[in-house]
Formats: C-alpha cells, structure tokens, sequence
C-alpha cells in the first residue's frame, strides 16, 4: 500500500463522451473501466497503456446507470429509453433487450451471485429481473413518486431503494414486502447503497446530505452536510472505512467513516459530478462529470489493505455479525498527518498514458452479429457498423464481417495511443484502400434490408411483431399488480367471513347455555 502521507493523486482522464458522463464501474480484475453517458453511448475504457477503448451504441436515450456482472462477462445499463440492455463486452457487441418499465429507468444493479438484477424506474416502481432467462420476475411497488435507485444486499435477501417521494425502503426478496422505511430525507433521495458487509445503508439527498443507518438498529448513525449541493452518488471503499461522494458542487469529497470526518476535497471537474466508483480492492476511484470527462484517481489514503482488514474481522472473538461503520477498528489517533482542507487538484493534469485513445464502435446487437468498416476509418478509427437484419443472416454481409474484425485484430496489438495505427496491413497500396473504401461506402449506403437479405414486408412485420410484445409485457406487468391486489383482498374477505362464522357460533353457543340455565331454574321453582 502507499504510504499513509499521500494524497489521492489524479491518474488519468478519459475523453469520448460527447455529453454528461451519468455512471461509472469497474470490471471485477480491475482491467476496464465502463461509463455511461447522456449521448447515448456506453463507453468500456482499458487501463492497459494505449489501449483501445470501446463504444457501445443501441439506446436510444440517456445511460443512466451500469454495472459489471460479478464474473466480469457482461454489462448492464438502464436507459431512459425505459430499456435495459445486458451486453457482452467483445468486439461482437452483442446485447439483450429488457423492456416491462413504462417510464425512464434509473438505475441497473446485478445481485452478488449474478443471477438477478434490480432497476428503479420513473414508474414510480422497482423490478427484478433473471439474467439466466432473460425476464422479468417481479415488482415492488409502494414508491409514490419516481424511484431514483436501487441496490440488492451483499446475501441476496434485501434490496433498498429510493426516490424523490423522500423516503429509502428496505424490502424483504422472499416475501416482496417492504419491511422498513426512514423517511426523515429533507428532499428527493437521490442514490442509496449497502455497505459491503451488508449491516448498514447510505443514501444521499437533493439537499446534499448523506446518512448513513445501522439496519441492525434502525437507527441513523451518521449524517453528513459536506456538500454545497445535491449529492448526485457516492461509493463504500470495500474496508467501508471511507466513502467518496459526488456532487453538483463540482467536486469528489472523501469520508473517514470511522472518525466521522471529511479528510479530503478533490477538485477535477468542470462542472456537476455526477458519478463516482471505487474498484473492487479500493485502490482506484473514478469519477464522471458534466464535462464530459471521466478522471481516473489512485486513492492512497487507505492506511490498511483490505485483506489486513479481512483478517482482523476474522479474528474477532465475538459472535456478533460482521463489524460495521463504528467497530472495524478502535477508536484512536488518526494515523494521517493533518491537510489542508482542500486538496485542489487542477482539471489540466495531463493524461499519463494516453490522451485520446482509439476507439472501436460497437453497433446495437440482437439485430445480427455482421459488421462493416467505416468510411471514417481513414481517421486512423475503426468502426464497426452491424447491420440491422436478423441473426440468422450470415450470406450477405459476412464476408465484410470477416475482413472488420480482421482488421481490429489486426490493430489491436500494435495500435498507438494517439490513434496512428492503420485500419489496413502495412504492405497494402493506396489505390488498394481507396477501392475497398469506395466498395464499403457503396455497401452502407444500400438499404438495410438489401444488406440483410431480408425483404422490407418481414422488416415491417418484425417491428410490428416486437411492438405487439412490448403492449403484452406491459398488459402482463399490470395484470400482476391487479392480481395481487385480488389476492390480498380475498384474503381480507375469507379472514372477515372467518371471524364472523366465529362469532355467531360463539353467540349461538352462549344462547343455548342461557336457555339451559332457565330450563334448570324453572324445574327447581316447580
């Protein structure tokens, strides 16, 4: 680890995204960098020196949220297009499409074994969904305005969310009941989260604040008002001894959660921080912005390792569950040397690897795996263009497939960072790429049909076919919600005529005895 005198230090900025970065996370080996921005586009970033950067392209609207899978093959992110894609992050670029949220979703989580995901949606509603069948599973629906976000719980058994009815609710996985709600929010909660033990939650608020509660206690720990805006995210290091937090007051603020204190305040965007993430072993941090920008931070203050403080857990003599916010580590001097109270980091700190890395685009798949060269290849960018036709078309378009990903494999290992590498083999002849430029530009500007084999009346069909199951998945979803508002009601009825069957048997029981008592009495006067 660094030594415990270093300051964050900013690594590296990424630059691609044409709009607001709105998400980021890091694949599970640390090797890539995913973000998702308001131009529509998911962006996968390689940490490696001078390696090439990848742009997917499929929504169509705003990214608001992405997530690595836990085994690292696969990325989710929900859109404001009310999809959620799950996309393998090859050069195929090949996703799948959920669709049962009627309203912008706002955010996309997996659950820790990778089977299930949650989202948060603007329907005023959260769902979970199966990553194996690719389906909808269930809904939770007690939210009265817009939710903003929601995660599962390390085991798998809660989920909390959050939104802009200024309440965080903690439900129960098995029995889809909402088991408790902290409402003292002072504005719209605008992102929430477990710590990685799973005994606390954190939510952030419009008003820019940040709670944190002991879910062993239902009670609020910790609430800090370090932020001169709202708080768009924030991030549990995995030793949850600290939490970073982004906000529109254009800065990354850094937590000491055990001493209860802000210890750092890193300035790096040019306007509203709108995400940040730490990796999965703590030793990295990124942060995305309404500049466009994605920075890249080494953290350095993390006094000790993760597995130093695995082990210390595992030492514990007590049977209590694992140790949260207030008990990893007694209470102590702070082994930091005292900072100023800013640590200003100045947005121009050049890239130290690579200032614009290449990048490969990656077209919408579940329309067919094809792909062509790109006219702007010339550049010295590749772009990869699948055609919109069904998978099952291969005849038409392989043979430019074949020569596209030849091409990118070509590139790959000897590209040079600042975009130099060719789209051809060195000993091709310039009269050789300016014909095969001429045949792909003549190849693109076909009709889409044409280049799939497939006639426009089957095109027109399939729309038609897909929009008709979109109404049959929204007509199901709302089916679901009727019938467990029929169940509940039965259940009222059948409890009621129960308790009514009991109460005249109850009557009638006391009337017979009444009578026998005036029986006994009448004989005993005679």
């Amino acid at each position: 680890m660094a030594s415990v005198l270093d300051d964050p230090t900013l690594e590296r900025h990424f630059k691609g995204h044409k709009e607001a970065v709105t998400c980021v996370d890091f694949s599970p080996n640390r090797k890539q960098l995913a973000s998702g921005s308001v131009d529509k586009c998911l962006m996968i970033w390689n940490l490696a020196p001078k390696a090439r950067a990848f742009r997917f392209v499929g929504h169509q609207d705003a990214i608001t949220g992405v997530q690595f899978s836990p085994s690292g093959h696969l990325v989710a992110t929900s859109s404001k297009d009310r999809t959620v894609r799950l996309w393998t992050p090859t050069l195929k670029g090949e996703s799948t499409v959920f669709k049962a949220h009627t309203a912008a979703v706002r955010s996309v989580a997996f659950s820790r074994d990778g089977h299930r995901l949650v989202t948060a949606s603007d329907d005023k509603s959260v769902k979970v969904w199966s990553v194996q069948r690719r389906s909808f599973i269930y809904s939770l629906c007690q939210h009265t305005n817009w939710v903003r976000c929601a995660r599962f719980s390390p085991d798998g058994r809660l989920v909390v969310s959050c939104g802009d009815d200024r309440c965080v609710r903690l439900w129960d996985t098995s029995s889809k009941h909402c088991i408790n709600c902290f409402t003292d929010s002072g504005g719209s909660a605008t992102f929430v989260d477990f710590n990685s033990s799973g005994t606390c939650i954190a939510s952030s608020g419009a008003d820019g604040t940040l709670k944190i509660w002991d879910l062993r206690t239902n009670k609020l720990i910790q609430h800090y008002q370090v932020h001169s805006a709202g708080v768009n995210s924030f991030s549990f290091h995995p030793s949850n001894n600290y939490l970073i937090s982004g906000s529109s007051d254009s800065t990354v603020k850094i937590l000491d959660l055990l001493e209860g204190r802000l210890i750092y305040t890193l300035h790096g965007h040019k306007g509203a921080v709108i995400a940040v993430s730490f990796s999965r072993n703590g030793e990295l941090f990124a942060s995305g912005g309404a500049d466009g920008q994605v920075l890249l931070w080494r953290t350095n203050f993390d006094v000790k390792s993760y597995q130093d403080v695995l082990q210390q857990h595992a030492l514990r003599s007590t049977p209590d569950p694992p140790p949260h916010l207030s008990d990893v580590h007694p209470r102590g001097p702070h082994l930091h040397h005292p900072q100023p109270a800013d640590i200003q980091i100045s947005p121009a700190v050049a890239d130290t690897w690579s200032t614009d890395p290449p990048v490969v685009e990656l077209g919408p798949a579940g329309h067919g795996a094809t792909a062509s060269r790109h006219a702007a290849a010339l550049n010295g960018r590749t772009h990869l263009t699948p055609t919109q036709g069904s998978s099952n078309s291969h005849h038409s378009s392989s043979f430019l497939a074949h020569r596209a990903a030849s091409a990118a494999a070509d590139e790959w290992p000897g590209g040079e960072g600042s975009g130099g590498a060719g789209w051809t083999a060195g000993n091709q002849t310039g009269r050789g790429r300016g014909r095969e430029a001429r045949e792909e530009a003549a190849a693109q500007t076909q009709p889409l049909e044409v280049l799939s084999g497939h006639p426009a009346s089957l095109h027109s069909t399939l729309q038609h076919i897909v929009q008709q199951l979109d109404v049959l998945t929204q007509t199901v979803s709302v089916l679901e919600e009727r019938l467990t508002l029929t169940e509940d009601k039965l259940k009222e009825c059948l409890l009621h005529q129960a308790r009514t069957v009991r109460d005249l048997r109850a009557s009638r029981e006391r009337r017979e005895t009444e009578s026998d008592d005036t029986d006994g009495s009448a004989d005993h006067f005679a």
